[in-house]
Parts: structure tokens; sequence; C-alpha cells
């Protein structure tokens, strides 16, 4: 039995559910966990681009496609059905400025070990992920700005966070690596991301609780873009590889970055820039992303 818990509280997905069950069950401390949830996102990031290697981006030629193929499907495809089902479904504008920045926020780092667990292409993946990345520093001011307005958020402050959470990241992570401390914070990283994520999503859940569960149908619109994003949008990536011939390790890698948002990423810039209401999007889809992947690695077994 003690086995039992220590697996499950060491599992990315339980420590997830677990958060937002206490999230719905007590909400309370939620306003003393939102001063933190920058911080805890900023090691998060550091952490996970701690895995990349410095080749990855020394060979420009060998760089370019893969990371263009991230940026296509992660901003061109995923990121304009959000935005074409939110101006169609969404009617609350700070659920809508959630939905923005999910589609302005680049993949989910977990796309990485995903693909290794799903057996897809790993440096379509990896390529693919950094390029988004480096993208999104372009684009997720130019997005917020465009769909957004200059009156809604304050520009520098973004510019700000991207910083924090992007930029700094991954000159620090560089940092550690030259120094040698990445030996050491191996066995301790997906500990760390899995609580610090288990965190961000219990504050965005407790600071929206009385909203939960007092218009949980107004959530409906919420869920189905988060399903319509993941299992249907797969399906139709993966309908399509199959129709152009393409190796089963490239669909994989295409669906998880056509599929996957850095929704912790999301959630704290909609803490830090707006306010609970417009996290609640993020923290929806977190939900969904979670099923997605399990369906997805049952899918495969």
């Amino acid at each position: 039995m003690k086995v039992q818990w220590k697996s499950l509280l060491r599992n990315r997905n339980s420590i997830l559910i677990l958060a937002l069950i206490i999230g719905l069950l007590w909400g309370k401390g939620a306003q003393w966990t939102e001063f933190v949830t920058l911080p805890a996102l900023a090691i998060v990031m550091t952490l996970s681009t701690m895995s990349v290697p410095g080749s990855a981006l020394r060979s420009f030629s060998t760089f370019l496609a893969p990371a263009l193929s991230g940026m296509v499907m992660n901003y061109l495809i995923l990121g304009s059905l959000l935005l074409g089902l939110n101006a169609l479904l969404i009617h609350d504008e700070a659920l809508r400025a959630g939905f923005v920045i999910i589609a302005a926020v680049p993949p989910a780092v977990a796309v990485i070990p995903f693909t290794f667990f799903l057996d897809g292409d790993e440096r379509l993946s990896l390529l693919g992920t950094i390029g988004a990345y480096l993208g999104a520093l372009i684009i997720m001011p130019f997005m917020a700005l465009i769909f957004l307005g200059p009156g809604l958020f304050n520009s520098s402050k973004l510019i700000v966070v991207l910083i924090e959470l992007i930029l700094g990241p991954l000159i620090f992570s560089r940092v550690l690596i030259k120094i040698g401390m990445d030996a050491y914070l191996e066995p301790i990283k997906g500990a760390v991301t899995n609580w610090s994520f288990f965190l961000l999503t219990y504050t965005i859940v407790g600071l929206n609780r009385s909203l939960i569960l007092s218009q949980p149908l107004s959530f409906l619109p919420v869920a189905f873009i988060a399903v319509a994003s993941t299992f249907l949008l797969g399906w139709i990536i993966e309908g399509i590889g199959r129709l152009f011939h393409l190796p089963p390790k490239t669909i994989t890698s295409l669906i998880l970055l056509g599929t996957l948002k850095n929704y912790g990423l999301a959630g704290g810039l909609a803490l830090a820039l707006f306010g609970k209401k417009t996290s609640v999007p993020a923290t929806v889809s977190s939900v969904f992303m979670i099923v997605y992947i399990i369906w997805l690695e049952f899918k495969r077994k």
C-alpha cells in the first residue's frame, strides 16, 4: 500500500488531479500561493530547458525545417483553431482573453518526454519545441497586441514576464549546464516540475472555486474548445499524416506539437496580466490534456 501511495504521488497525472480536487474542496490557500506561481513557473522552465542540448542550435540548416514545423503546427494550426472557436463560442471577455493567451503560448514542454513515451520522432519534437519557444518571443507580444489591444494589457509587463519565463530560464539553464549543476538537479527535476504544476493548478482552481461551483454550465463552451483542440484536432492531423504516407513516428510528433499548449505558462500569464477568471481556460484545457495523453498512451498500447 505504501509503495502504491508513493508511486501515485510521483505520477504527474495523479498530482494534477489531486490539485484539482483540493482546489475545489478548499480554495482559501490560493490567495497565498498566487504570489509564488510565477517563480514556480520560472523554475519549471529552467529545469525543462536543461534537457535541450546546445548542439541542437548550432546547425542552422538541420534546425530550420523541424523548427518551422513546430511553429506551423502549434501556432498556425492549433492557434488558429483556438482563436476561431474562441470568437464563435466565447462571449465573456475574461474567458476570451484566456484563450488568446493559450493560443499565444508555445507548446507544452512535456511534448518532448511524451514523444519518448509514445514512440515519436524525438528530434522533430525537440527542435520543433525549441523553434516554437524562440518564435514565441516575437509571436506572443504580436498576438496580444492584435487580439487583445494595447488598452487591455500592460505590454511592458508582458515583455518582462516573457524574459522571466522563456528567455531567462533558457539562458540560466545554459549556465547551470556549464557549471555542471545539471547532473545534481536531474534526479529531482521530475518531482520539482510536477509539484510546481500542482501549486499552479491548485492556485487557479482555488481562486475560481466559487465561480466553478456556482456556474458550472458556463464552462461548457470552454470544455468543448479543449476537447476540439486535442481529441478532434489530433484525429484530423493523424488522418492527414496517413493520407500523405508520413512515418508513424513523424505523425506522433506532429500530433503532439499540434495539440499541446503550455497551459501552465498560459495560466501563469493570465493571472499576472489579467486576473483569476482569465486563467480558467488554461486550467480546464490542462485537465483535458491529461485525459488526452492518457488516451494516446492507451491507444498506443
